[in-house]
């Protein structure tokens, strides 16, 4: 695995392990370079030398949304918010709410330590969540299907 996948892992596990803690952790940028290798070291423990991440390996699977009326196919990790990739006309939905990533052949959905939560059918959503179709997403008060994944 190339170093620069393994570090975008390691700081996705700690983006996730950060939002586990509601807020009590420090980013990414302000912790240890000692901290930082153990994540790496982490991330490396649980992923092998051949194992496919979200830049190498095939060609991401297409995520489809329908949001609304509109429907939108994606082919790469994303963001959804009113600033995001994906921009929502919603006062309750944060600049950068939420983020869609294609890793190990599955979408997930993360929130991205919006106020308001990220929910997945009904429940909010502390961490990475894997999509399936038929899942309905909340973002504020916009709700997005899931139509193919």
């Amino acid at each position: 695995m190339a170093s620069t996948d393994l570090e975008r892992l390691a700081r996705t596990a700690y983006d996730a392990y950060c939002v586990s803690q509601k807020g009590s952790a420090p980013p990414w940028e302000d912790i240890s370079e000692e901290e930082r290798q153990a994540w790496r070291a982490a991330v490396s423990a649980v992923s092998g030398p051949g194992d496919a991440t979200v830049t190498d390996g095939a060609p991401a699977k297409s995520l489809v949304i329908k949001a609304g009326d509109r429907t939108h196919v994606f082919h790469a990790d994303f963001t959804v918010g009113r600033q995001g990739t994906l921009p929502l006309s919603d006062e309750h939905a944060s600049s950068h709410h939420a983020r869609f990533q294609y890793a190990h052949s599955l979408w997930y959905v993360e929130d991205l330590g919006s106020t308001n939560g990220t929910w997945l059918n009904g429940r909010r959503i502390i961490a990475a969540q894997r999509l399936r179709k038929g899942d309905k997403i909340r973002i504020g008060r916009t709700t997005m299907t899931v139509v193919s994944v």
